[in-house]
């Protein structure tokens, strides 16, 4: 045997045994009251399926799918056959839609023995998956996907009613629902009524044709919020449901809280000179007598290294900017201002300390990206503990 092969697998941090100051705290209360806040915002007959994908958002696949069972989901969203199956190991017996279009076709059994919804974007899967059903004497619900101007997975506009009609004919499949997905909910109105008003379009032949799927959903948190009229049956809320606001100005309509915080502590204090480097490639150099604090959190945490010199975190309740590259396990902060900063202190990478909080926009903005990408990129590595528990 070789020494890479006798190597065994190295565990994922848990709740129960880790540390590294590093870690995430996941707030219960905050996941229940914004479901219910969303589920205010929906008429009676309208449900809700849960977006769980990619581990929950970065919040924990199995936590935020457990509350969201408990308040009332009927349905939980995936991205994969895998994540599907974490769900059935878990215990979870409520629906699970994979959103994503599955490929490659080597994975279809395995929708059988975990009750596993695929969604169908060509009539080539429709034809295997009915097959497949057929040959095992079972019923296959799958949902739909239309392309209703997203232009990633989904059947055209132009053959939707045609591929309704043939896959609702298969004896093998029944189609529980049919969607699509906006492209800029969160920022073009006009555009988001043109794909909503083509899809409804869409199901109204559908209708025509005598096919009522029990799902009808094109709506995520922005939609859910922005365009009642987009509800349908079926509502898919993810990032809100995390409390965070999906869309410029949603704070003034909706009341979210946040329901993850990123922390890390001081582990190591320094005063230098003015005129001294600091971290990679000398990228900051002090312009005053400073004193720098080390944290231990960095890019292979899912901090970002754009955060580099522009960056900030909330230590003793104040915005402290980051000095340098933004390293692999650690980074560096100014703390000059900060006479009582001591190894061990709390930094809040995002959340609130004090009356302070760095928001997921805010990491999103330092990134030059989007919130979605800030809270799936924190790290495997890095413990999701409740809130409350201490970090280290």
């Amino acid at each position: 045997m070789s020494a890479a092969a006798s190597l065994a697998p190295i565990p994922s941090p848990s709740a129960s045994s880790f540390h590294r100051p590093c870690w995430v705290e996941i707030n219960e209360d905050a996941l229940r009251s914004n479901w219910r806040t969303l589920r205010g915002k929906l008429a009676k007959d309208v449900q809700m399926l849960a977006v769980v994908k990619a581990n929950g958002y970065g919040l924990g696949l199995l936590t935020v799918s457990r509350i969201a069972v408990e308040e009332g989901a009927v349905c939980l969203g995936v991205s994969s056959v895998e994540e599907g199956i974490a769900l059935r190991d878990a215990g979870f017996s409520i629906p699970v839609l994979i959103l994503g279009s599955l490929y490659p076709f080597e994975s279809f059994p395995l929708l059988f023995p975990y009750r596993l919804t695929p969604t169908i974007a060509s009539l080539e899967a429709a034809q295997v998956l009915d097959r497949m059903a057929e040959e095992r004497k079972q019923r296959l619900p799958v949902h739909l996907k239309i392309d209703s101007g997203f232009g990633r997975i989904g059947v055209s506009l132009s053959n939707a009613a045609g591929f309704i009609q043939q896959v609702s004919k298969k004896s093998g499949l029944l189609v529980d629902g049919i969607y699509t997905h906006f492209a800029s909910s969160d920022v073009d109105p006009d555009y988001t009524q043109t794909q909503a008003q083509a899809f409804l379009a869409v199901i109204r032949s559908a209708a025509a044709q005598d096919i009522h799927p029990r799902w009808v959903h094109m709506a995520n948190s922005s939609a859910l919020l922005r365009f009642p009229e987009t509800h349908g049956t079926l509502v898919r809320p993810g990032l809100a449901y995390y409390g965070v606001p999906p869309y410029p100005r949603a704070q003034n309509v909706v009341s979210l809280t946040p329901a993850l915080t990123w922390k890390s502590r001081v582990i190591f204090l320094k005063k230098v000179p003015e005129g001294s480097s600091i971290s990679y490639a000398r990228a900051w150099i002090t312009k005053r007598p400073t004193r720098v604090a080390t944290m231990a959190v960095g890019y292979a945490d899912g901090l970002p290294r754009l955060f580099s010199n522009k960056g900030q975190v909330l230590v003793g309740g104040r915005r402290v900017p980051i000095l340098g590259r933004v390293t692999m396990d650690m980074t560096m902060v100014d703390v000059t201002d900060l006479p009582d900063c001591h190894v061990g202190d709390e930094a809040v990478l995002l959340g609130r300390q004090g009356t302070e909080e760095i928001t997921a926009h805010d990491l999103a903005e330092w990134a030059q990206t989007s919130p979605y990408e800030i809270l799936c990129g924190i790290g495997a590595r890095v413990p999701r503990l409740p809130a409350g528990r201490p970090g280290a």
